[in-house]
């Protein structure tokens, strides 16, 4: 027996060996193939995400992969290597060829754990022929010719937000929660005929923390898709791990009560619901209820944050650059003064205003929402991307960061908060690649609306107060889960004029 035992010893041990041995060559060859012999491997980039999907998950979730990815092509160029088979593109000439109109380039894996098991998705469908008819089904919903009809609802939000301000003058206000506040109870209203109630008392619900962990849940657990599908296939038996589920769970519950409260009490305002409604009465078969419903819930979950961190933008930059804010103020006066413009500014009232876009445009340039690339896959046949041969699969994406820090296009000053850029000749290839709300067929559904909204608040918050940082020498931090989310913008008010 002892005998049979050292035998039975040796042969694990050797079999041990061999184990080890298999797969420290197998890791090896792995990397020497990445490093050497991939179709990639000419592109420079990180170490340790050329050969393993780790570098940029680990990214993904400490959040700080807007800023890494600046780094990053300041350092390598036009193409920088990010994962095995996904490579970040800076290339101004490629934004056309990668998300122009007929593009072949479909949305990656990425999407999938965003999209979840619903049919409709306008944000993470990653077929682009699927893409274009549901985005032709609502697409008037979000329409210029829209706005008219939601314009009045927008005012009353205003109007709320305006006398929660002057309860608060003379007081530290924490105006980066107040206009997320302001943000959501608008969608409440334009979308359900129906604020949320969240400014009336001064604090959400927890839909803010619930939307916050389903996207610092999603964007990492995006690079590992494989994750999410063994968690979905595992969950009647292990429960629910995965914060982003959220998204297509509670959150779209709580799109699914306003839904129905809305459709039992109606309504004869001209809200998005209703036109939803109608599509779904002309078209039941091509939009379903679950369809309308996934419509509503996109609007909650991302309709409010990127309007909200837009403005945060805008009034931080302002506050920062005294010269930025003196002008600013000095054409809402001036503007005001000669009858140009109403308290609450319109939109074509804020429209006509020069620095008061230049502004804007400046601010979303300096702090777009979204701080990760859009993957896309290149398609049959392979492309070429400056000079560079990428084949079919490979992931390829831009980042909005990197392209509002182009020198070519906005000029070296670009870390400079400087609206006049936007008001110098050269400034059309500026909104050419303007890129805070995507590029070409994937343009983000809601930007007309959020602008809407962004044109009216801040310069009627700026008519009616003075508005200085509690701490002018204070930074806000940023924190990138897809939407890059700012905490830290105090600020006082004190009246300029009666409202």
């Amino acid at each position: 027996m002892a005998l049979l035992y050292e035998l039975y010893c040796s042969v694990a041990n050797h079999t041990t060996v061999a184990l080890l041995v298999a797969t420290f060559a197998s890791l090896a060859a792995w990397v020497v193939y990445q490093r050497l012999f991939s179709p990639l491997a000419s592109i420079p980039g990180p170490f340790w995400a050329s050969i393993s999907r780790y570098w940029i998950t680990k990214h993904s979730w400490t959040g700080d992969l807007h800023r890494t990815m600046i780094a990053l092509h300041a350092k390598h160029g036009s193409l920088v290597r990010i994962g095995p088979n996904e490579v970040s593109v800076a290339d101004l000439n490629s934004i056309k060829k990668i998300y122009g109109a007929g593009t072949k380039f479909q949305k990656s894996d990425w999407y999938s754990v965003w999209q979840g098991r619903r049919k409709f998705d306008l944000f993470a469908g990653r077929d682009e022929g699927i893409h274009g008819q549901h985005r032709r089904l609502v697409a008037r919903a979000y329409s210029m010719e829209a706005l008219k009809d939601l314009e009045p609802y927008v005012n009353e939000s205003i109007g709320l937000f305006m006398r929660k301000m002057e309860e608060r003058q003379g007081r530290a206000v924490d105006m980066g929660n107040w206009v997320q506040l302001f943000a959501f109870d608008i969608i409440g209203e334009i979308t359900f005929s129906k604020a949320f109630g969240f400014m009336e008392v001064g604090a959400d619900d927890g839909s803010f923390q619930a939307i916050e962990n389903a996207l610092q849940s999603a964007s990492w657990v995006g690079q590992v898709p494989w994750l999410f599908w063994l968690h979905d296939y595992l969950q009647p038996v292990i429960g629910n791990h995965l914060a982003l589920t959220a998204r297509n769970g509670s959150l779209r519950q709580f799109a699914l009560r306003e839904t129905e409260g809305r459709k039992d009490r109606g309504t004869d305002r001209k809200d998005i619901l209703s036109k939803l409604f109608t599509v779904h009465k002309e078209k039941p078969l091509q939009f379903d209820y679950n369809d309308l419903v996934s419509m509503a819930s996109s609007n909650i979950f991302a309709g409010s944050d990127t309007t909200a961190i837009s403005t945060r933008a805008i009034i931080y930059y302002v506050l920062k650059n005294p010269q930025v804010k003196r002008k600013l103020v000095a054409e809402i006066d001036d503007f005001y003064s000669q009858g140009k413009i109403s308290d609450p500014l319109t939109l074509a009232e804020a429209d006509s205003m020069p620095y008061l876009q230049a502004v804007m445009y400046e601010a979303l340039r300096m702090h777009p929402a979204v701080g990760m690339s859009l993957p896309r896959v290149v398609p049959p046949g392979g492309t070429e991307i400056d000079g560079t041969y990428i084949p079919v699969g490979t992931i390829v994406g831009v980042n909005p960061w990197v392209v509002h820090r182009n020198e070519q296009v906005y000029g070296q000053d670009v870390e400079a908060f400087r609206p006049e850029r936007w008001l110098e000749k050269k400034s059309d290839d500026m909104h050419r690649f303007f890129f805070a709300f995507g590029s070409g067929a994937r343009t983000c559904i809601g930007r007309n609306i959020s602008w809407m909204e962004m044109s009216k608040l801040v310069p009627t918050l700026f008519m009616r107060y003075d508005l200085q940082l509690v701490d002018p020498e204070a930074e806000w931090t940023e924190d990138c889960r897809w939407f890059v989310i700012q905490k830290g913008v105090h600020t006082v008010l004190r009246p300029r004029k009666s409202g």
